[in-house]
């Protein structure tokens, strides 16, 4: 025997193979000796194990070789019993090294026999710690794959079962034993396996492992609930790169899946209110308010979504909430996530509807309670509709799930939030249910301060235009155009007023005024210097001399103070008479010349006390033109009023048609959507 070519022996010399077996990593020896204990084959690993060379082993005896002198007699006897008594024999023995050091190897032996009936021992050896960390690491590796709680398969190249784990057992709810020899689809009918066998046969192919890659489904484990896993792919490789197939490992992440969901619906959630309590209330107006609560419900609650108030609310005279009988809506807003059927079968915005107290919205206010019908079924789309036709549109559009909940502000049931699923196939729950609490609960306090703000500024408004005077009557030698508006963006009407008071001899006094401040008190306040102005400019005193009259008035009238421009028209000498008591100067249009500014005498405002007024003479020829305004017109946060004046002047020089389209003209072009100060305007014309 030499120690020629042996196979496997390539990458010797501390050169590590590319892919090493196990006899590699056990390093494993073996020896042959004859019946005489002379060596007769020395393989090239029992160098490495032993330090002696090929040659100065072959032909020695092994006792005296590699035993050292106070084991020889136990080796011989073990020898023996191998060699005659034809018993295998296993286990760990002391060895002495060439360098004269001792080890520990662990030995299987056993007897040979050649062709000829001559008799050998076979000795296979390795290093006894070599052995060892192989034992632990393979016990590890059981360990770990037995009793892993990750699921871990081997699939061949074949993408069939070669091992599974108990915990994949335990995950698809099949045996091990009807996993292998079978694809992923054959085990679990009921996945959509499609991908993951697609990914499968890309790991195959590339050698690219595949991480944390989702799959969801059902497995017979659990048939009836979804289930959510991180599968990872990696290709199993073994000596020389041979590929074994692909090692798969299974998580169920179900737990965590919902967890992160439930953690993201609830900052959806946060986000939903805060996003509603910046955008719901931005108006005092119902219709508007109502509208922005259904435009934040829909389509993140909701997919239809409906704001209904009781009418008898809106009228202020419920005095709360009646527990039978039916119930009279008022519909202010309806939204949905795009077009359905079930649009149709709301009240439109403005529409009056009477409900039953067996609808759910009616039990809704009845209770102050939200009715939640998380799977609505044919009855109860009858109990949700305005009618049976309806409730086929309902039925249509595939509404499955229903929620109303009051609006309820300061202990009083204004109507109900009104909300559908028909696209969103979850079903409504508790927590919607508190969101959808919160949010109307919110919305009814903006909705009720609106309806009470409505209320009182509908009253001043009213007061207001009751105390301004109607159509201007038929006068001599003038036309006359007014317009009043109330403040579009304030909380309360103001106290601007104009008026037309016909005099003797064909005389006209025009008056335009402004009591500062708002509200009901500033209307009244107005409505008796109205009074008072009729009163004193029937007694043909001098524009001036009026003012000093009203100064008095207003200063007993509990702080409030006005401006006023008070003008006397006088046909026969073809002027006016005009005083000002801290008012805009008003602006003269002659009918053959550019339009000015009247530059008057400004005096304190009327209240101020202890003022001059002076009356100025103004020509007045027929076919000019007098404007008189309140500063509501003109007046903005951000423009100078010398601008805004000019601004005004130039729309009069070049208006020149009649003079309620004049008065439209202006209104349009100087008025500010949303103003915050009401206006009153008048324009004279002299006829001649």
């Amino acid at each position: 025997m030499t120690t020629g070519s042996v196979p496997g022996t390539a990458g010797r010399a501390g050169v590590p193979l590319e892919g090493k077996g196990l006899l590699d990593v056990l390093g494993v020896a073996a020896v042959v000796v004859d019946a005489r204990g002379r060596i007769v084959l020395w393989s090239p690993r029992a160098e490495d194990l032993f330090g002696f060379r090929a040659d100065e082993a072959l032909g020695r005896y092994v006792a005296r070789l590699i035993v050292g002198p106070e084991h020889r007699e136990e080796a011989m006897r073990l020898f023996g019993e191998v060699l005659h008594g034809g018993t295998a024999w296993s286990g760990t023995f002391p060895v002495r090294h060439k360098d004269g050091t001792e080890r520990q190897v662990e030995f299987r032996n056993m007897r040979l026999t050649d062709d000829r009936g001559d008799l050998y021992a076979l000795g296979i050896a390795a290093d006894r710690t070599a052995v060892e960390r192989v034992e632990t690491e393979l016990a590890l590796s059981d360990r770990l794959v037995s009793q892993s709680p990750v699921g871990l398969a081997l699939l061949d190249p074949e993408l069939r079962y070669v091992l599974v784990n108990p915990a994949l057992e335990r995950i698809n709810g099949v045996p091990a034993a009807l996993h292998v020899g079978r694809r992923v689809g054959d085990v679990l009918p009921q996945l959509d396996t499609g991908g993951l066998e697609a990914a499968l046969r890309t790991v195959l192919a590339t050698g690219r492992p595949l991480l944390d890659h989702p799959t969801t489904g059902r497995t017979p484990a659990d048939p009836d609930h979804d289930h959510a896993w991180s599968v990872s792919l990696s290709r199993l490789e073994g000596a020389e790169g041979r590929v074994l197939g692909v090692a798969v490992s299974v998580i169920d992440v179900t737990e965590r899946r919902r967890a992160d969901a439930a953690a993201d619906r609830s900052r959806r959630r946060l986000a939903l209110i805060a996003d509603a309590s910046a955008r719901v209330g931005t108006t005092l107006e119902v219709e508007r308010t109502a509208d922005e609560l259904a435009s934040v419900v829909v389509p993140e609650l909701a997919d239809i979504a409906a704001v209904d108030v009781l009418d008898s609310v809106l009228a202020l005279r419920r005095p709360g909430a009646p527990e039978e009988g039916p119930e009279l809506f008022r519909a202010l807003a309806v939204k949905a996530a795009g077009r359905t059927d079930a649009l149709p079968a709301a009240d439109p915005p403005g529409a009056v509807a009477m409900y039953g107290a067996d609808r759910l919205v009616t039990r809704c206010v009845h209770t102050g309670l939200p009715v939640l019908v998380e799977h609505v079924g044919p009855g109860d789309l009858a109990r949700i509709a305005r009618s049976p036709q309806a409730a086929e549109l309902l039925e249509r559009a595939g509404v499955h799930s229903y929620l109303a909940v009051p609006l309820i502000a300061r202990g009083e049931v204004l109507g109900a939030l009104d909300m559908k699923r028909d696209r969103n196939a979850l079903p409504f729950d508790g927590d919607d249910v508190l969101l959808a609490t919160e949010l109307a609960a919110r919305a009814a306090v903006s909705i009720d301060n609106a309806r009470w703000y409505q209320s009182v500024r509908n009253s001043a408004v009213t007061l207001q235009r009751s105390l301004l005077p109607g159509a201007p009557p038929e006068l001599a030698g003038l036309e006359i155009a007014a317009r009043y508006q109330p403040a579009q963006a304030s909380s309360e009407v103001g106290g601007d007023w104009y008026d037309v008071i016909p005099l003797p001899d064909e005389k006209t006094a025009l008056v335009v005024g402004d009591v500062m401040g708002s509200g009901i008190d500033a209307a009244a306040t107005m409505g008796r210097l109205r009074t008072a102005t009729c009163a004193f400019a029937d007694l043909d005193l001098s524009p001036a001399q009026v003012l000093r009259h009203l100064d008095r008035i207003t200063a007993g009238l509990e702080h409030y103070i006005a401006t006023c421009l008070f003008a006397v028209h006088d046909p026969a000498r073809g002027r006016c008479r005009i005083a000002n008591a801290g008012h805009l100067p008003p602006v003269r249009v002659p009918a053959d010349g550019p339009a000015e500014l009247v530059r008057l005498s400004t005096g304190v405002p009327l209240g101020v006390g202890g003022g001059a007024f002076r009356t100025a003479r103004v020509t007045f020829r027929p076919g000019d033109r007098l404007v008189l305004y309140t500063d509501g017109l003109i007046e903005t946060r951000h423009d100078a009023i010398d601008d805004r004046l000019a601004l005004l002047v130039g729309l009069l020089d070049e208006a020149r048609g009649p003079l309620e389209e004049t008065c439209d003209l202006l209104l349009r072009a100087l008025r500010r959507p949303g103003a915050p100060d009401d206006v009153a305007l008048l324009i004279a014309r002299s006829t001649g």
